[in-house]
């Protein structure tokens, strides 16, 4: 299943528990991304994905071999972040530098551009070097860039130069939040 960039629509993913982490950096890259918590079955990881139109990544090999999985479910074999990316990025055309910071890394809601009242929410000491701020109307929260995303946008920027397809830059959002 190698989805190519000239698809019209970016992949949807859904990540089942076992790959929250992974989730969490396809989010960062600006990928919808919904992680799988509370045990769900994995019928209704398997329902929900095609419910919505998502592929579903899972470290279950049982799940990947289910009679509905094909075309649906990509089994990642990785122990751990790296080689998860890896895989993944060997499977799908990932482009860790999609849509950078453009999520919730939260709660995956698109991210919009934070008002002058929201930005004098955040705490003083923050406020004169913020460039840009971003709210997020599902957990409405402020997000900034912070130290934390310059070191994730390096993390993802190196990603991209050793698995993306396409090595284009973006940047967007998320960092700190209020």
């Amino acid at each position: 299943m190698k989805q190519s960039l000239s698809d019209p629509a970016p992949p949807r993913f859904l990540c089942d528990e076992m790959l929250q982490r992974l989730g969490s950096w396809l989010r960062a890259a600006g990928y919808d991304t919904v992680i799988a918590k509370d045990a769900e079955p994995d019928y209704q990881l398997l329902r929900r994905a095609i419910d919505e139109g998502r592929i579903l990544i899972t470290r279950d090999r049982e799940l990947s071999v289910h009679r509905r999985a094909k075309g649906t479910v990509i089994y990642i074999s990785g122990d751990n972040l790296q080689q998860c990316a890896e895989d993944l990025s060997a499977k799908l055309n990932i482009n860790w530098l999609h849509n950078p910071f453009s999520r919730c890394m939260n709660c995956n809601t698109v991210l919009i551009d934070a008002t002058p009242q929201q930005i004098r929410s955040l705490p003083l000491s923050n406020k004169e070097h913020i460039n840009a701020a971003f709210y997020c109307p599902g957990c409405k929260q402020v997000f900034w860039d912070g130290s934390h995303v310059k070191r994730m946008r390096r993390h993802l920027t190196a990603w991209a130069a050793s698995y993306s397809p396409a090595n284009s830059r973006g940047d967007r959002r998320q960092s700190s939040r209020k």
